[in-house]
């Protein structure tokens, strides 16, 4: 199993974290946070497109185990997922936009490709 960065935060914080980046990745398509979060955001993006494209009961209930609104499941289900039906994985793509203005992060834009 890959290992997975810790990104500065607690397990529980870090996941609570991460379902909202990509409960909001998916439902605009596009955000703006720091590359490592990205990063991690990309690889778990990735993993619910492709169960969504699978379109079976099982895989619809393990990405509303994640993904924190109900909208945004069934619109991933019927618009996003149907996108990329011919298409085997790399579902989006990071921008690197440079240093922070406040702490000089690392900032990147993802999206869908």
């Amino acid at each position: 199993m890959a290992q997975q960065r810790k990104l500065g935060r607690p397990s529980d914080q870090r996941r609570a974290m991460l379902r909202g980046l990509v409960t909001s990745f998916l439902k605009y398509g596009k955000i703006e946070t720091t590359v490592t979060r990205a990063k991690e955001t990309k690889n778990i993006a990735e993993k619910m497109i492709t169960l969504a494209k699978r379109g079976d009961l099982h895989a619809r209930r393990q990405v509303a185990a994640f993904v924190q609104e109900p909208a945004v499941v069934s619109d991933l289900f019927e618009n996003i997922a149907p996108k990329y039906a011919e298409r085997n994985g790399g579902y989006t793509r990071i921008y690197k936009v440079g240093p922070r203005r406040g702490d000089g992060a690392e900032v990147a834009i993802l999206e869908l490709v």
